[in-house]
């Protein structure tokens, strides 16, 4: 049973780019996933799967990403997903946009990490170092984008010796529902489980009994 590994004390929820940006109707990438985020329910899914950690009282941990005006002039050999991020100006640092949406930002006692700047978060910012700190060995991680930053993270992860849950009702693609289906097909490859947000819950339920 996935719930045997959750011991408590041990868990721990990463969520990345819950922002304005992503998660707002006024934000720049919104309509680009809205469609998917009201097929899928990503936005009420992370909601109760947040209330749902508090309530266990695990740690939570927050990612987003920002970029500088010296970033969008000086980035080096861009990727795709940075060009197009900095062509639309996405992820502006110090803006509206890259502050977390109220529903979904960090609480007393909750960490956000620096920003990050590439699809994976361990890659630039301290979140080994963070999960460690706080006992970390069973880490789940949910947000955006779940093709990109959601899916490079929960591999790295596994690299770093992590148990891995991905929660892919607590996320979308950014390509639609085949899309989605693929990314979901592939999430079990580098994952310990992967679960909806109700069975994550009551997995962590079941290893308190």
């Amino acid at each position: 049973m996935p719930g045997d590994d959750y011991t408590p004390g041990r868990c721990g929820l990463l969520l990345i780019d819950t922002v304005n940006e992503v998660f707002d109707p006024g934000g720049k990438g919104y309509p680009l996933y809205q469609a998917e985020f009201e097929r899928i329910g990503t936005f009420a899914n992370l909601r109760r799967l947040l209330a749902g950690v508090r309530e266990r009282d695990m740690p939570v941990f927050f990612s987003g990403m920002s970029y500088t005006e010296q970033e969008y002039a000086s980035w080096g050999r861009l990727t795709g997903i940075h060009r197009a991020m900095f062509d639309n100006r996405l992820f502006e640092a110090g803006s509206w946009n890259t502050e977390f949406h109220p529903d979904l930002s960090p609480g007393p006692g909750e960490v956000a990490l620096a920003p990050h700047k590439n699809i994976d978060v361990f890659a630039s910012t301290d979140l080994d170092a963070q999960l460690r700190h706080h006992g970390v060995e069973f880490f789940a991680v949910a947000g955006m984008i779940g093709s990109m930053c959601v899916e490079s993270t929960a591999r790295s992860a596994m690299e770093h010796g992590y148990h891995v849950t991905t929660i892919p009702d607590a996320t979308a693609s950014d390509a639609g529902p085949a899309a989605y289906d693929a990314m979901v097909a592939r999430y079990p490859l580098f994952s310990h489980a992967t679960l909806t947000v109700d069975e994550y819950l009551r997995a962590l339920d079941a290893a308190r009994r």
